[in-house]
């Protein structure tokens, strides 16, 4: 037998050789302090780990059943660190994230002055772009109590159009000059499925939200290929850094999976996309001519959803209610398009086979939805499917029950809970909040839940999740016995919904989402051991290495 290879020593062979160099024999970790779940809901430990020069896991177990299947492999010594199946994000936008790697980010800011001197800097700093962009401001943490106006950003950028998205992508922000370009007038009327904010007098006030966002979209400068393919490069150098092995892309165009192709064709896709397609238009017509791909390049891409909206954001009072807004009375939210519509969208996925996932946040945007499948799986036997409501964020109490018995995946966010605890209870009051986050709910009653961030709206470490669906809290430990707290998830129901039900929830649990015998050895190597550490520090976890099909794609050191 070999003598084992101490962690640093791997760590220095795969910094001179490269994450890309072939394995030449079978490999075994061994020392490994190893957790994963299998298809029973167990728990199982392990010490070591075996995988051939294909990728593929050999063995899961101890030193003695790893050698026997692997006699004359490479040994890599883990010295005892905590070794995970690869967590899945079952809802994020890897394009999207790209594309705050390189624009304004102001995740950050916490005050209107704060992104206002951010947006000044980054248009100095930038003078050759004709437009500036950027995301992530929330005027709810600015505590305005209303949205920014154009004529304040006008003071920090008036000389170039700026376009910057909220948060959670369901409204943007211009200035003057870039409602002008957009040709956006107190005559503009508000187009089906959005509103243009305006201020006492009727005139565009510069926030815009849902639809009404496509009036600036349709003037911004095209991205090129060369572009994309640096949004793509970033995004998935973060991917590999934040543990996720893989990730569930929800909205992609013609060209972004031109792009994907390529990138698995060449050993650059550094993750397992699962990706749909964006609506049901043009983009679908092309990529639907074939039907669903089910499997790309060894399991790395696969192209068998369709993404559709039913609303818009909390936040951004966009989503879609029964009632009136606590905080609003005269608003109900907005429904994206009557049930016809929306139906005949659904129906032309599923009459060519795709998996449907469909955004809804509010009560009434899910019930909708709920509605639609109740309707439609009968006629293609679709709940094999395993269709799908996206973030089920304000469902109404009498409406959870629905996805078990029509069959519906839950696909959620926990760390939406955690962000949007400071104005949720506000917008929809005491009685529907118990229908909100309700991850306890959907679990009792046997609903397999997805996990995701919706990056990048939320940050892309899982670990983040993982402690918000454990805790109900922030980073801070706010509030101090957690937010609706009978809603929280074990610790091992959080790890399984980042793993084998995500992976379950894109029809890839028979190759991902656990660590056993014949699957791809998809794993991470974090710092700390999850299930002997405090659960308010979880969110702290570090990741050492990322391993995809027995690749090595990502090394802290």
């Amino acid at each position: 037998m070999m003598r084992p290879i101490p962690l640093q020593c791997c760590l220095a062979i795969f910094a001179v050789l490269g994450a890309a160099a072939p394995a030449q024999a079978d490999t075994v970790l061994d020392n490994a302090n190893g957790y994963t779940l299998d298809s029973r809901n167990a728990l199982l430990r392990f010490t070591s780990l075996a995988f051939d020069d294909k990728g593929r896991i050999l063995a899961v177990g101890s030193a003695a059943q790893t050698r026997a299947k692997a006699p004359k492999a490479r040994h890599i010594d883990l010295l005892g660190k905590t070794v995970l199946p690869g967590l899945i994000d079952a809802h994020g936008h890897v394009f999207g994230l790209g594309e705050m790697l390189t624009q304004l980010d102001l995740a950050g800011s916490a005050t209107l002055a704060d992104a206002l001197k951010a947006a000044a800097d980054y248009a100095r700093a930038n003078p050759s772009h004709l437009w500036l962009r950027g995301r992530g401001w929330n005027q709810e943490i600015w505590k305005l109590g209303r949205f920014p106006t154009a004529a304040e950003l006008d003071g920090a950028v008036a000389d170039r159009p700026i376009w910057l998205e909220r948060v959670d992508g369901h409204a943007g922000w211009a200035n003057t000059r870039a409602l002008q370009l957009a040709g956006i007038t107190r005559d503009t009327p508000d187009p089906a499925g959005g509103k243009i904010v305006r201020d006492a007098d009727g005139n565009a006030s510069g926030v815009l939200v849902d639809a009404a966002q496509e009036l600036v979209a349709k003037v911004l400068p095209k991205q090129s290929e060369a572009q994309a393919r640096v949004v793509l490069d970033r995004a998935l150098k973060q991917i590999a850094q934040m543990g996720l092995t893989g990730v569930h892309d929800a909205g992609i165009n013609a060209s972004q999976d031109a792009l994907y192709r390529d990138y698995a064709d060449h050993g650059k896709l550094s993750a397992r996309v699962y990706a749909m397609i964006g609506d049901v238009g043009a983009d679908f017509d092309q990529l639907s001519a074939r039907g669903p791909l089910k499997t790309y390049a060894n399991d790395l891409y696969a192209l068998r959803a369709v993404k559709l909206y039913a609303d818009g954001a909390l936040g951004s009072r966009g989503a879609a209610l029964i009632a009136p807004y606590s905080d609003e009375p005269a608003s109900h939210g907005l429904l994206f398009r009557q049930n016809a519509d929306i139906y005949a969208m659904m129906d032309k996925a599923m009459r060519r086979g795709y998996q449907v996932n469909v955004h809804a946040i509010g009560d009434a945007g899910n019930r909708q939805i709920l509605d639609g499948y109740q309707q439609l799986i009968p006629r293609y036997q679709g709940a094999a499917l395993r269709h799908r409501i996206e973030h089920a964020q304000v469902v109404a109490p009498s409406d959870i029950a629905r996805f078990k018995t029509i069959g519906i995946v839950p696909s959620m966010q926990p760390t939406h809970a955690t962000s949007d605890m400071n104005m949720a209870e506000q917008r929809v009051g005491p009685q529907r909040i118990k229908g909100a986050y309700a991850w306890r709910t959907f679990l009792k009653q046997g609903s397999r839940i997805a996990c995701g961030s919706d990056f990048p709206v939320e940050s892309s470490n899982p670990f983040f999740g993982i402690h918000a669906a454990v805790t109900r809290q922030d980073a801070a430990g706010r509030p101090a016995a957690g937010w609706y707290a009978n809603e929280a998830m074990t610790l091992k129901e959080a790890l399984r919904c980042f793993t084998l039900d995500a992976a379950w929830a894109g029809h890839q649990e028979k190759f991902t989402g656990s660590l056993e015998k014949g699957k791809w050895a998809d794993f991470i190597v974090v710092d700390q051991d999850l299930f002997t550490m405090p659960a308010a520090e979880l969110h702290k976890v570090g990741v050492l290495q990322t391993w995809v099909g027995g690749r090595q794609v990502f090394s802290k050191e």
